[in-house]
C-alpha cells in the first residue's frame, strides 16, 4: 500500500493542498498556470510538522527573485494584426483561437470584403478597420492603429498555440531582438505537406526567406523605423523580413505557427509549391512585383 502524502502548492496567489500517492506520477498535479508562475511544489509527509511562517518567508524571497522578469513578461503588450479579404468562412474560428491567447489587442484590417467578414470580426476583434486592398496596405493600416510593444502579423487562416505565443513573448522580452518568425506547420496529415512545412522552415533558417504564413513579429519601434511593409502587390513578406534582418538580431523560433492547407487543396500541392518557389525566386532576382502578382492566384 502506498503512503499518502500532501502536496502543498504555492504560487503568487494561493496555497492549496491535495492528497496523492507516492510513486504515482499520473496523479502528480501540473498545469499551465504552474509553469507560468514558476510555482514551487513541496512534497511533505502528511504526518510531518511544517512551520508555515518559515515556509511563507522562504517562498516570498524565492518569488521576489523571479518577480521582475515575470512582471516584464506579463506586461509586454502584443498587438495582433490580421489582414482579411472575404474570409467569413474561417475567420470566426481563427479569431476565437487567437483571443484565447489573451493578447493586448486583435486588429482586423479588411481590404473590402463583400461577404460577412467585417461583421464576424466585429464580434471578436478589438478593432476592425478598412483600408486599401492588399496585404501590405492592410497590415500597415492595422499597425498604425496598434498600441502594443510588439506587432504580430497573422494570416486569417493561421493559428498559434499558447506555448508558441508565450515563447515569442519570452524571446522578445530582452530589448536586443528586433523580431522574428515561427517555424511552419501546414495543417495536414499528408506526408508531402509535412515535407513542405519542413523545407519552408529550413528555407527560413538558412536562407533568411520568410513568408507571411510563418507569422512575423517585430518590435513596434523597429517597424516604424523601417517604414512598415513596402507597398508591394506581392512578396511584401519576403521584402520586409530581409529588411528586418538589417535592423538587429532576428530569430526563427522552433515553435510552430499552424496554417491551413486550403491553398494546396484548392490548387494542387505540386502546382502551388512550384508556383510559390518560382515567384519567390523571380522576386529575389529583381522581377517586378506588379508582373509577378498577375501570376499569383492563391487565396489571400
Amino acid at each position: 500500500m502506498t503512503k499518502s502524502i500532501n502536496v502543498i502548492k504555492f504560487s503568487a496567489n494561493y496555497i492549496s493542498s491535495k492528497p496523492i500517492s507516492v510513486g504515482d506520477k499520473s496523479n502528480y498535479p501540473h498545469d499551465n498556470f504552474a509553469k507560468r508562475c514558476n510555482r514551487l511544489i513541496i512534497v511533505i509527509n502528511f504526518n510531518a510538522r511544517l512551520d508555515i511562517s518559515c515556509l511563507v518567508v522562504h517562498l516570498t524571497k524565492l518569488y521576489s527573485t523571479q518577480k521582475p522578469a515575470l512582471r516584464q513578461l506579463d506586461t509586454l503588450k502584443i498587438s495582433i494584426v490580421i489582414p482579411t479579404l472575404d474570409e467569413a468562412l474561417i475567420l470566426e474560428d481563427s479569431l476565437r483561437a487567437i483571443s484565447d491567447l489573451n493578447p493586448h489587442e486583435i486588429i482586423v484590417a479588411d481590404g473590402g470584403s463583400t461577404d460577412t467578414t467585417v461583421s464576424v470580426a466585429h464580434n471578436i476583434a478589438t478593432q476592425v478597420i478598412t483600408s486599401k486592398s492588399g496585404r501590405a496596405h492592410q497590415m500597415n493600416a492595422g499597425a498604425e492603429k496598434a498600441t502594443g510593444d510588439i506587432l504580430l502579423f497573422m494570416h486569417a487562416d493561421s493559428k498559434l498555440t499558447w506555448e508558441s505565443f508565450r515563447r515569442m513573448k519570452k524571446t522578445m522580452t530582452p530589448t536586443g531582438i528586433a523580431g522574428g518568425a515561427f517555424s511552419l506547420q501546414i495543417e495536414s496529415k499528408k506526408t508531402s505537406l509535412k515535407v513542405i512545412s519542413l523545407l519552408a522552415t529550413w528555407r527560413a533558417k538558412y536562407l533568411n526567406l520568410v513568408y507571411g504564413d510563418q507569422t512575423i513579429f517585430v518590435r513596434t519601434d523597429v517597424f516604424q523605423k523601417m517604414g512598415g511593409f513596402s507597398p508591394l502587390p506581392i512578396c511584401e513578406d519576403l521584402d520586409f523580413f530581409r529588411r528586418l534582418s538589417r535592423q538587429g538580431k532576428i530569430l526563427l523560433l522552433k515553435e510552430k505557427t499552424h496554417t491551413s492547407a486550403r491553398r494546396w487543396k484548392a490548387e494542387g500541392i505540386l502546382y502551388t509549391t512550384l508556383r510559390n518557389i518560382a515567384i519567390g525566386s523571380l522576386f529575389l532576382l529583381g522581377f517586378s512585383p506588379q508582373t509577378l502578382s498577375k501570376w499569383y492566384s492563391a487565396i489571400r
